[in-house]
């Protein structure tokens, strides 16, 4: 029996991740993961006819977050 979708985690080896991986490593809605996808605040590549999120583009994502959250010093 597999598990239920909320519990899936994903594959931290991965390099390119579905938009709903990505959205799940940055505990995002879809919906909102899309809309930082066509602001062009989080990158996408295209594999044929498929888009893909880099795996570091995610983490220069968040570490873009913390940097314009962060209390000036």
């Amino acid at each position: 029996m597999s598990a239920p979708l909320s519990e899936v985690t994903t594959d931290p080896t991965l390099v390119l991740l579905r938009v709903e991986e990505a959205a799940r490593r940055l505990q995002i809605g879809r919906t909102l993961c899309y809309r930082f996808i066509r602001t062009g605040q989080l990158e996408t590549v295209p594999v044929g006819r498929l888009r893909r999120v880099p795996a570091d583009a995610v983490v220069e994502f968040a570490a873009q977050l913390r940097r314009a959250h962060r209390p000036a010093a």
